[in-house]
């Protein structure tokens, strides 16, 4: 009877292995199809007239101006909307206040309008025949079609990523250890920095990767507002819009592996902090039960 059953067992196992084969196998194509061919199209297309052509197209200054605007307006977006998330996990995770529901669901507001509805809010706030239009006018402060506006419409598309990675993390740990350390003498900042942020750490550097490459790749509320102005307001996704329509395929397919090369970047770092996170989680597990 035991030989039986334990034939039977393997055999059960290898029939459900069937399934989760099939399923990787699709899994693999799909991907294959709507990541990998893509992403070779775009290398094809931008190395097409050779090396050569392909550096000289990320050199022109039109390109170097757009990289130099995007870097910029991610470097000041993505500390703004770290620190934002930070306040606002804290509020909402170790607070209940009256509005309380009402923040959250504007910290999702920007998943549910369109970027282009976004950018033209702005449009309708900043623009000359705007609310605020005239009285910067008359004060020659510049908004629309320009840095400010990008920055503004960037920050807006990208403020939920932070926020929503930390919020679930720090409800499910509690504030146990928090109070353990206040109790035991600890300052406020203190706690924070020894107890806090060494618990949300990995959900916090995810959250800032997956602002960081949204500021680098928007699009929608960024064309809007920016005029695409040639070398001042376009950054790199609205150079590559411009360069496809004027028929520079090779400097649009160059700029394009650019933003090709933060995906998979962004991908690979997004795969790296999962993996330590789990390892952390293994650690953190095998401490409690020797």
């Amino acid at each position: 009877m035991k030989p039986s059953a334990t034939g039977a067992r393997a055999r059960s196992a290898a029939q459900n292995r069937w399934p989760a084969r099939i399923l990787t196998i699709a899994a693999v194509c799909v991907l294959s199809i709507f990541l990998v061919l893509p992403l070779l199209a775009v290398l094809e297309q931008a190395f097409e007239q050779g090396a050569t052509a392909y550096f000289a197209a990320l050199a022109n200054p039109d390109a170097l101006s757009a990289l130099r605007l995007t870097l910029l307006v991610a470097a000041i977006v993505v500390p703004l909307n770290t620190a934002f998330g930070l306040a606002a996990a804290w509020a909402v995770a170790r607070f209940r206040f009256r509005g309380r529901s009402l923040l959250m669901t504007l910290i999702d507001l920007p998943f549910s309008i369109s970027p282009v509805i976004s950018g033209l809010i702005y449009v309708l706030i900043f623009g000359a025949q705007g609310w605020l239009g005239p009285w910067l006018d008359r004060h020659d402060i510049h908004v629309l079609f320009a840095t400010p506006g990008i920055v503004l419409a960037t920050l807006f598309v990208t403020f939920p990523f932070v926020a929503r990675e930390l919020i679930p993390l720090m409800l499910e740990q509690g504030q146990d250890e928090e109070e353990a350390a206040l109790s035991l003498g600890a300052s406020a900042w203190a706690m924070f920095r020894k107890v806090t942020l060494p618990n949300i750490k990995w959900g916090l550097l995810y959250g800032i990767l997956l602002c960081n490459a949204r500021a680098m790749g928007e699009f929608g509320a960024v064309s809007v507002v920016s005029g695409h102005i040639r070398g001042l307001t376009n950054t790199l996704p609205l150079q590559v819009e411009q360069a496809y329509n004027e028929y520079d395929f090779t400097g649009a397919f160059a700029i394009a592996s650019l933003l090709a090369l933060l995906a998979i970047v962004t991908l690979l770092a997004k795969t790296a902090l999962e993996w330590q996170q789990a390892r952390q989680g293994r650690g953190r597990k095998h401490h409690k039960n020797p």
